[in-house]
């Protein structure tokens, strides 16, 4: 999901970065109102800098290219939504200036698929499915914020005009698939064992 620079049109960089800011701004209107915000922020820093190293890495795959995980998800279902919004903004930031993922003019889009939708799209589904069953809230989660994410980037590209979407679904879908699959599995076994061992991370308050 990280698109670079040259990609986007600079009139649609233009909008996805007005949606990135808008974002932004309603977590630290909603923060500044919020106690911990010490606590928080370490374990927002924290976060992005995790999730830079795990997305930077490239695993190999069944698909035949490497594959990269997000732990944004994870952070959803823990910090909350606008959070994880700050964490894939922050994870982008740091991928582009010390690794040269991204792009600058393209990280609005980047942020829209990365933190709202993947971010936004985890929580809102784990909200629904945790009164049903814990367990299946986490994967369910990752997995439809992952494809929600999937969806966004996909339009995205559309809307650049990069490829048509027989090409675009049928080269990034499998992919996302796999990973929200193994992610969804991860993070199960992740949020069981910081509910032992830091149940108070668990019982912050999601923001």
């Amino acid at each position: 999901m990280h698109i670079p620079d040259g990609i986007i049109p600079l009139w649609q960089s233009a909008v996805y970065w007005a949606v990135a800011l808008i974002n932004i701004g309603i977590f630290f209107y909603i923060f500044s109102d919020k106690p911990g915000k010490d606590r928080r922020m370490v374990a927002t820093g924290l976060f992005a800098a995790a999730a830079a190293a795990v997305s930077s890495v490239s695993v190999p795959s069944p698909l035949g290219v490497p594959v990269h995980f997000f732990l944004i998800p994870l952070a959803a279902i823990i910090l909350g939504p606008m959070t994880a919004v700050l964490v894939a903004t922050l994870c982008l930031i740091i991928q582009f200036f010390i690794l040269g993922m991204g792009g600058i003019t393209s990280m609005g889009a980047n942020i829209l698929t990365m933190g709202i939708g993947l971010g936004i799209g985890t929580y809102a589904v784990y909200r629904v499915a945790s009164e049903l069953d814990g367990t299946l809230a986490v994967f369910s989660a990752t997995f439809l914020g992952i494809m929600a994410a999937a969806a966004l980037h996909i339009l995205i590209l559309l809307a650049a005009g990069v490829a048509g979407p027989e090409i675009l679904m049928a080269t990034l879908i499998p992919f996302y698939i796999f990973v929200a699959v193994v992610e969804g599995a991860a993070n199960i076994f992740i949020v069981s064992f910081l509910e032992r061992v830091k149940p108070d991370l668990i019982a912050m308050e999601k923001v």
